[in-house]
């Protein structure tokens, strides 16, 4: 067995002296796993931090093997986030995220480009708090999981859509959740799209939680598992606001 792909590093676990098994997130063939021998040494280090992107080579015997990756380097990530805790701390979050979210195998071309398109906003500016929320909507949606955010599930009406109900993952207007308000997700506007220019911190702390939610509910619960570190810490630098020219995260 034997192919050859575009992929973005994922993670890359020591295996004995001077090995590493990486995990890529492939255009073709999904979220694959293989050996590199020398991953561990400094050589290979810089390459294989998460959210740097490889030209593979996988060969095998059988392809239920585990198989040994050859990489050669492509476009570099975190190296230049490293002066942007926050922004790195998205990164990070992006590829454990898509590690534990995605079946082994399963080619997703989609969430591929998906995440460079992410991996780019993080590089330039503002916009990857957004970005970063929709993304996760994307990863949902992909995996068969999406919200339905056109109407209200109560009323039909597609007005004031302020709230999603965690049992259907509908929106729910404003004036329909009033009762029950306390019980539902808030939706922040510019998940629907029509807010124009930056969220504040507010839409996306509850952005982040709303994905948070039933990336718990669907994906994660049906593991076995919790959300990755990884995404935790994330959250905790969603909850760092500066104020210096309107609540925003930090850079």
């Amino acid at each position: 067995m034997h192919w050859n792909d575009d992929g973005i590093v994922l993670s890359a676990r020591r295996h004995g002296e001077t090995s590493a098994v990486v995990t890529l997130l492939t255009r073709g063939h999904g979220r694959h796993a293989g050996l590199l021998r020398g991953g561990a040494g400094r050589r290979l280090r810089g390459i294989l931090q998460p959210g740097n992107e490889v030209a593979a080579e996988w060969r095998a015997r059988l392809a239920e093997h585990l198989g040994t990756f050859a990489v050669e380097p492509g476009q570099a990530r975190a190296a230049g986030l490293l002066d942007h805790p926050a922004r790195l701390a998205a990164l990070a979050a992006a590829c454990a995220v898509t590690e534990a979210a995605l079946p082994e195998r399963e080619p997703h071309p989609a969430l591929f480009d998906a995440l460079r398109v992410l991996l780019d906003a993080l590089a330039d500016g503002e916009t990857w708090p957004a970005v970063y929320v929709r993304w996760e909507m994307g990863l949902l949606q992909e995996l068969g999981f999406g919200l339905d955010l056109s109407r209200c599930a109560a009323t039909g009406d597609a007005d004031d859509l302020a709230y999603v109900s965690p049992k259907s993952g509908r929106a729910v207007s404003r004036a329909a959740a009033e009762p029950y308000k306390h019980r539902l997700l808030p939706l922040p506007a510019f998940l629907l799209g029509v807010q124009t220019g930056l969220p504040d911190a507010g839409d996306l702390k509850n952005g982040l939680a709303l994905t948070g939610y039933f990336l718990d509910r669907h994906i994660f619960a049906g593991r076995n598992t919790t959300a990755p570190p990884a995404r935790h810490r994330l959250v905790e630098k969603f909850s760092v606001l500066t104020t210096t020219s309107g609540d925003k995260f930090p850079a």
